[in-house]
């Protein structure tokens, strides 16, 4: 599996670096030239902003567009309201990144980013501000080239992004805004090399980094800063759950969630984090709350949150209400969507057929169960704890069956 994964995260530590550092100061307008006439220095148009994007983060895409075209008419040359339009598009596809229907309008917004802000950097003597827009759209290309496999195209746009990192470099002690992308580096610049040792050649080019420590100024970020504080929630909550600190992943999904009620991203990971941590209530009217979302055909509400979702409810009827009729229609639920996210690998998957195995083996449908073991035996990870159960299942149903046609001899 992670042989598979190397390349993305080659180019997603240059993303990293990228996006994070530029991201960040995109938004601090403190430490802007005072020779600009700065968009973000006037408090109406950043009250403005920050509304729109608040509206952005739970889902609310029509009413964002309309305040980031209304920037967009105010500001025509600044590049700004295009990176917010291409930042919405993003969040259209952070919830399935399989999904390309949003990639064509994204990577628009970012080319109309990236020019504006050319032409800022060649007439402006201030080359900071629009170096910052600049590294974050050629960063944000690269990730989404690097999720679509075109490994040239993320290449470039990674390099791009370092060019333009460079003249931003050394910021991030200027407020907690920058400081994000100092959390950032410092966190994956040592975790990636841990977990994929084959990038340790290419990562010796860059400064080590600190794990605690990225994790402390993103802490930092989250608690204090203003405009970055969502961006760097986002990312505590990936790190909580990679670190095993799963109170602290709940606690944070939990605030996300409540925050942005409408954001699936946030809405899943509070889901599956009440469930890690034994919050059922919480954990089982959430994973309800997303199907019925997905009923409705609310924005960003569809397979991948709804596989996490039906599982929890598959789970939680078999082996706390021992109703094994709904507790199978769930499983057949995760199982239905995964298949149509393409992820019949996932550990829902297979845990779902699992499921499925048990109750149609207590419903003594033995073929059935057979059949449901087998699959899971396919999909699941070899030597994993998945593979093992269901092979310990088909060992056991095997043996019985024999048991049942010697009987029948007799």
């Amino acid at each position: 599996m992670k042989k598979v994964l190397v390349k993305p995260f080659a180019f997603g530590l240059v993303i990293f670096l990228s996006i994070t550092s530029a991201v960040a100061q995109l938004y601090s307008s403190a430490e802007l030239d005072k020779n600009y006439d700065m968009v973000l220095k006037n408090p109406g148009v950043q009250i403005e902003a920050t509304e729109a994007i608040n509206m952005l983060y739970n889902y609310k895409f029509a009413e964002a567009d309309a305040e980031f075209r209304w920037l967009r008419y105010r500001y025509p040359k600044h590049p700004m309201p295009h990176f917010l339009m291409g930042l919405a598009e993003w969040w259209k596809i952070v919830p399935n990144t399989d999904i390309e229907t949003y990639d064509k309008k994204f990577l628009a917004h970012m080319d109309s980013t990236i020019t504006l802000a050319e032409t800022l950097y060649e007439d402006e003597k201030n080359k900071i501000e629009p170096a910052f827009f600049l590294a974050a759209a050629h960063a944000f290309k690269g990730r989404l080239y690097s999720e679509r496999k075109q490994w040239t195209k993320a290449t470039f746009a990674g390099k791009n992004a370092l060019k333009y990192l460079e003249v931003c470099k050394g910021n991030g002690d200027l407020s907690p805004e920058l400081l994000f992308g100092d959390g950032i580096y410092n966190y994956y610049a040592q975790w990636v090399p841990s977990e994929y040792p084959l990038l340790k050649p290419i990562l010796a080019f860059f400064p080590k980094g600190n794990k605690k420590l990225g994790e402390q100024q993103l802490e930092k970020v989250g608690n204090n800063a203003f405009y970055t504080r969502v961006e760097a929630r986002y990312f505590l909550l990936q790190i909580y759950s990679m670190e095993n600190e799963y109170g602290k992943a709940y606690e944070m999904a939990k605030y996300m969630w409540q925050t942005f009620p409408n954001n699936p991203y946030f809405e899943r990971y509070f889901c599956r984090t009440a469930f890690v941590t034994g919050k059922t209530g919480e954990a089982e009217k959430a994973a309800q709350n997303i199907l019925d979302k997905i009923s409705q055909g609310m924005p960003g509400y569809e397979g991948v949150s709804g596989r996490n979702a039906a599982y929890v409810l598959g789970f939680y009827n078999m082996q706390y209400y021992r109703n094994y009729d709904l507790a199978s229609q769930y499983f057949k639920k995760a199982v239905e969507f995964s298949t149509q996210t393409n992820s019949m690998n996932a550990g829902y998957y297979v845990s779902s057929l699992l499921g499925l195995g048990k109750i149609a083996e207590m419903q003594k449908n033995y073929d059935e169960a057979l059949s449901y073991y087998k699959l899971a035996d396919d999909k699941a990870d070899r030597n994993s704890s998945q593979d093992k159960e269901a092979k310990k299942h088909i060992d056991s149903l095997k043996k019985l069956k024999r048991e049942e046609r010697r009987n029948r001899r007799k």
